[in-house]
């Protein structure tokens, strides 16, 4: 067996890792499984560096890799779900129940996903491409077709070079384009849809200091009041999810209730703002992890809160600690900066 191109070092492959560690995100819904499949990706790709003749690009080649990698991932695994897309809208006295954390989607953190090159508008719409909704609407196409949909609407591909790229015809590569927009357009989602910004605009700067403040002081009555008409909270891994500002309102006075004095440190997560959330520990202890919270903006106002409680997991991804002694400043989540 040849031994690899000296051509191509380690180095370069790993320039490509947060591209295609936001493709692998987008066809398997999972920060965990996407991380797994890049490396999967890295290791075919050096071991195959012989077959690399050079006639696409470095990243092109990657890509054809980790997509066929994540096929062969998707053929062994069911859809990741969100809360609000697996059974209808709860009250507070439902009881909660828990799917473990193979069923749902997670989030994952901007700079693992987003490739630090390229101009302004390729990020917005990779930024875009990572969204809960887009990502949790690709879940429900067919694997293949989800493919093809990521390769020609987020990546560029032409219809020759997914056919090749995923050893069909043209004509199959573009018919399961067809069908694949039909469906996400049914969902009310895609690729070029609502462009997400690098900067928040003055007014979603301040919604956001003001989440934080009312978060802090626990007026619920100034948290609801943010809230568009139809929002919605989610709590995975817990299948209930409530909607509305008087529902969410009637869960953080009642079951809610142990939120009181928690404290908010920023990040970014799926192209949207995040929040560590730390509530108090025990006497003489330090604030403990409780949720990493995404919020979905619509305008000047939160749409949607989703509070993903598995911070084993999640607060070490996002580099965030699991107990916090101190009470840090707001400042703009990495990534979104303020204008």
């Amino acid at each position: 067996m040849k031994s690899p191109s000296p051509a191509i070092s380690p180095q370069q492959l790993e320039h490509h890792r947060a591209a295609l560690t936001g493709h692998c995100y987008r066809m398997l819904g999972s920060a965990t499984d996407a991380d797994d499949a890049v490396q999967e990706t890295m290791v075919r790709a050096w071991r195959g560096l012989e077959r690399f003749d050079g006639r696409a690009a470095l990243r092109t080649w990657l890509y054809r890799i980790a997509t066929n990698v994540c096929l062969d991932a998707l053929a062994h695994r069911a859809r990741r779900e969100r809360p609000v897309s697996d059974g209808p809208a709860g009250t507070v006295h439902d009881e909660l129940v828990e799917c473990p954390r193979s069923h749902w989607l997670e989030p994952i953190h901007d700079p693992r996903a987003l490739p630090a090159d390229g101009d302004p508008v390729e990020r917005a719409l990779m930024r875009q491409s990572i969204r809960l909704a887009f990502v949790a609407s690709l879940q429900h196409l067919p694997p293949r077709q989800r493919a093809v949909l990521l390769l020609r609407d987020v990546l560029g591909w032409s219809a020759r070079e997914v056919a090749e790229g995923l050893d069909i015809s043209v004509a199959a590569a573009n018919s399961a384009l067809q069908r694949a927009r039909a469906t996400m357009a049914e969902r009310g989602v895609g690729a070029d849809t609502e462009p997400a910004p690098e900067s928040l605009t003055a007014a979603q700067t301040e919604l956001l200091e003001r989440y934080v403040d009312a978060f802090h002081r626990y007026d619920v009555d100034a948290l609801t009041a943010l809230l568009r008409e139809d929002a919605v909270l989610s709590m995975p891994p817990y299948t209930l999810w409530l909607q509305g500002p008087e529902a969410i309102a009637t869960w953080f006075l009642g079951r809610g209730i142990g939120c009181r004095g928690s404290r908010l440190v920023p990040t970014a997560a799926c192209g949207a703002p995040g929040f560590g959330q730390y509530r108090v520990g025990p006497p003489g202890e330090p604030h403990q992890a409780w949720s990493l919270v995404v919020l979905e903006l619509a305008g000047d106002r939160i749409a949607a809160m989703t509070h993903f409680l598995d911070t084993e997991t999640h607060f070490p991804r996002f580099g965030l600690p699991l107990r916090l002694p101190l009470r840090l400043p707001l400042r703009p989540p990495p990534g979104l900066s303020s204008p």
